[in-house]
């Protein structure tokens, strides 16, 4: 992880946006791959991707849940900071209630609820399987929405 670019990202943002730089955010990549970590970080930059999904049973114990208000340093495929996202919602529903609505605003494929499916019942599954557990379609989904509150250009 390079913290110092991650670091010194941050103390930009807070320095434009007059933010106390001690102030808490977390620095991550989507996915589990260079591959998707940089497609959905791009289509994040581009204001297309405005929501996510976790599977809330895979946070390690302790480790703190998406928060209303919250920064996130969103990290390409090669750990560097290519935005920083403010959550704006935070629901925990179940898989299979979460919504077109929810599918569309995640701006994934051609955005449709079959098509975030198709994708996130794969990678829940593999998730799932590393942590010994079973996917099943009640499983209780953290789904996010949030907005992009600096580029690095603003």
């Amino acid at each position: 992880m390079h913290h110092s670019s991650i670091e010194n990202y941050w103390q930009e943002f807070c320095q434009v946006s007059h933010l106390d730089p001690s102030t808490a955010y977390s620095a991550w990549a989507y996915g589990d791959s260079t591959e998707m970590a940089n497609e959905l970080a791009t289509l994040t930059v581009q204001g297309v991707k405005t929501a996510t999904t976790s599977a809330a049973e895979l946070y390690e114990l302790g480790e703190p849940k998406p928060y209303v208000g919250e920064y996130n340093i969103i990290l390409n495929g090669d750990e560097q900071p290519v935005c920083i996202t403010q959550t704006t919602v935070v629901e925990t529903i179940p898989y299979d209630l979460v919504s077109a609505e929810h599918a569309y605003h995640e701006g994934e494929g051609d955005r449709s609820l079959s098509y975030w499916r198709e994708v996130h019942e794969k990678f829940f599954k593999s998730e799932y399987a590393q942590m010994g557990k079973q996917f099943h379609e009640k499983i209780p989904c953290v789904c996010e929405v949030f907005k992009v509150v600096y580029d690095g250009t603003n």
